[in-house]
């Protein structure tokens, strides 16, 4: 495979709780960092076929959550 350079940072804000949860996916599955976790969980969820479209009708930012309510 050809070395990707990364040229693109992509800013978030996560609470303590979705922070979390990302860490504790990344070390159950031996990522070897936080980023490379995140960037497989967006590969996953990209590829899911039978997860529902999100509503953003009327709905901000904060209302999109990495853990369910």
């Amino acid at each position: 495979m050809d070395s990707l350079k990364r040229t693109e940072k992509l800013q978030i804000m996560l609470d303590d709780e979705e922070l979390r949860a990302i860490d504790d996916w990344r070390f159950t599955h031996r990522m070897p960092t936080r980023a490379a976790a995140i960037r497989e969980l967006l590969k996953r969820g990209l590829m899911a076929q039978d997860v529902e479209d999100p509503d953003p009708e009327g709905k901000s930012t904060g209302d999109f959550r990495v853990v369910p309510d």
